[in-house]
């Protein structure tokens, strides 16, 4: 058995903060890509498109012996998906629209090995109290919300206006743990709590 090196294609810090505390060591090389929408895409394609997306393009550069992981997170809410806050006013808008409803965190995953890319979505629902328009503007004041998708972590100060969780909690914080678990074992890889291993 040999670890392959794996490269995780993505900036996100809460990212490599999940694949450190599997035990996962790993590069990151985060994928420029376009990530507009097709016309007529369906919010969960999306993610997993952008996900597969990120996996490849790092490992058309990385080799088809690096384990190449690439992930994107989207917040769905009435159909719509609210991406990052342009501004203070977005951020708002997107906050109040959330508060004291529910609504779903999609999260694409994929696996680049050898020539092959696995993939799937994890889908969670999410839960905000209400919040007043006082509690919103000192949220956004922290920072937290304006590089997040709808304007929230749930790690961080999000993690006190969220009720509940109905899913991978992890899926919510940008990675999905469990299905990339799951995706690695049907490449062909293994995880066994720690670094990943290959014949």
């Amino acid at each position: 058995m040999s670890n392959p090196r794996v490269i995780l294609a993505s900036a996100s810090p809460r990212r490599r903060e999940l694949l450190r505390l599997v035990g996962i060591d790993h590069e990151v090389r985060p994928a420029d890509i376009d990530e507009s929408y097709f016309r007529d895409e369906q919010p969960a394609a999306h993610a997993e498109r952008l996900a597969r997306g990120k996996a490849e393009t790092i490992a058309a550069i990385a080799g088809p012996d690096t384990v190449t992981i690439g992930s994107d997170t989207i917040v769905v809410v009435d159909g719509d998906v609210l991406g990052k806050p342009r501004d203070h006013e977005h951020a708002k808008q997107m906050l109040r629209r959330l508060s004291g409803r529910s609504h779903v965190v999609m999260t694409g995953v994929a696996v680049a090995w050898r020539g092959r890319t696995l993939s799937g979505v994890e889908e969670v629902g999410v839960t905000f109290r209400s919040l007043s328009d006082d509690e919103i503007d000192r949220y956004i004041d922290t920072g937290e919300p304006m590089d997040k998708a709808g304007a929230y972590g749930i790690q961080g100060f999000g993690a006190t206006i969220v009720d509940r969780v109905d899913g991978d909690y992890f899926a919510v914080m940008g990675l999905a743990l469990n299905r990339l678990a799951r995706l690695l074992r049907d490449a062909g890889l293994r995880y066994d709590f720690g670094p990943i291993s290959a014949d």
